[in-house]
């Protein structure tokens, strides 16, 4: 017989569990099943949140051809046999095939790129799947043909749902007298993924021969062998975590930080993983407060990768205490944020003059690099000139904020630009 997760899955919209944002009433995704124009796109969230299962309704709902493959066990010579097989299968009245694409972030540049065409032209309409950020993993002319949706993991209410519906309806399960006295345990080990909920169903009632079985914190831990505090690095707890831990740095509690950096050790967490957070929090909530964060973070990386484990620990652990202790700045952050919302704002100026590049004949007589004035030249190193587009002269993007550190600069800045910084 099949697993729970697989007799419980859902064949329609109407008995999908959460996503209420994708799928509810008037919601995207369901406008656009509904109207029978699906265009490619991309399904990015945690382990079981139901990505495999919306692929397959939406291939069932509109009755189209469904091939799916895994980035995992499938190479490019797999990608071009499904194509030519969607190809061959395709009838002229009949609407695209859907091919999805199960953890699209594991395949590389090359498979990617065999996707393109076929994508383009509408030999298929792609539906991937991934746990991974699409904006790193999946190559920018994919991604550019294809819209992105972020899937939630399954909160408490959605889980509970879905448990009550496999004790009444499963064939299996309704034989049995099933009461959820206590739900703690069974959420927390879930993570917010629906298919370890139901696999978690399933071990504790097979487990179990007694016609009534009462769900408790206990029975539930007891029979996963694990402590009720576990980590779960593949499902919503992963996410938590980390949250947690880098939030602690942020609020400069070394106590706190040190604390949730344990259980993620402790809970089998990747270091590499910890330890790009930390380089990340470095730039981010420390930055010009103490620049050194960047460089020491940097550093614990690299180490991580020399020391390995268990040592390395040791060295994520000073990063930690050193970045949570530092005082904290995210002017850096917000200046690169509210540049590139300028940049959105006013489009691509022209450079000024004064300041292009003029490695031609041609381009000295139209100007380019005239009345430049080249700064070492000067006292100090400084001479005022424009270096904004003329648009923007007067714009401000960077501003000081109140540590020792950057009330430094904010003074250097201020000697050498009268009334601007």
């Amino acid at each position: 017989m099949q697993p729970l997760a697989e007799r419980l899955r859902p064949q329609t919209l109407d008995n999908y569990i959460g996503q209420k944002h994708l799928v509810g009433e008037n919601a995207i995704l369901r406008k656009m099943i509904e109207s029978g124009h699906v265009a490619s796109f991309i399904l990015w969230g945690p382990p079981g949140v139901g990505k495999t299962t919306l692929a397959k309704i939406i291939a069932n709902k509109l009755d189209r051809p469904f091939y799916t493959l895994s980035a995992v066990t499938s190479g490019v010579k797999d990608v071009r046999e499904v194509i030519e097989k969607a190809k061959a299968n395709r009838f002229f009245s009949q609407a695209n095939p859907i091919l999805f694409i199960d953890e699209i972030h594991r395949f590389s540049k090359s498979q990617q790129d065999s996707l393109l065409g076929a994508v383009e032209n509408g030999t298929v309409t792609l539906i991937g799947a991934t746990t991974e950020n699409p904006s790193f993993e999946v190559i920018t002319p994919l991604l550019s043909r294809c819209q992105v949706y972020v899937l939630k993991s399954l909160d408490k209410e959605d889980l509970l749902e879905l448990a009550e519906r496999a004790i009444k309806t499963d064939i299996e399960l309704k034989t049995r007298e099933i009461v959820l006295e206590e739900t703690e345990s069974l959420l927390r080990f879930s993570g917010g993924d629906a298919r370890k909920l139901l696999n978690i169903l399933e071990l504790v009632v097979n487990s179990d021969p007694a016609e009534k079985i009462i769900f408790t914190n206990e029975i539930v831990t007891e029979r996963l062998q694990q402590n009720t505090s576990a980590y779960d690095k593949d499902g919503e707890m992963h996410y938590d975590i980390i949250s947690a831990f880098i939030k602690s740095i942020r609020g400069s509690d070394p106590d706190a930080a040190i604390y949730w950096l344990a259980r993620m050790v402790a809970g089998g967490e990747d270091p590499k993983f910890i330890a790009r957070r930390l380089v990340i929090s470095a730039a981010e909530d420390i930055g010009l407060a103490n620049p050194n964060a960047l460089l020491l973070a940097n550093a614990c990386f690299d180490a991580l990768q020399k020391i390995g484990w268990p040592e390395g620990r040791i060295i994520l652990a000073e990063a930690t205490v050193y970045l949570a202790s530092s005082p904290k700045s995210n002017s850096a952050y917000l200046a690169i944020d509210d540049a590139l919302a300028l940049v959105e704002r006013t489009g691509n100026l022209p450079v000024p003059l004064h300041l292009r590049n003029s490695p031609t004949k041609l381009m000295k007589e139209l100007n380019y690099g005239r009345d430049y004035k080249y700064s070492h030249d000067f006292p100090n190193h400084f001479v005022e000139q424009q270096f904004m587009p003329d648009d923007l002269k007067k714009e401000r993007i960077w501003n000081v904020q109140n540590n020792p550190a950057e009330s430094k600069l904010g003074e250097w800045l201020r000697t050498l630009w009268k009334g601007r910084f």
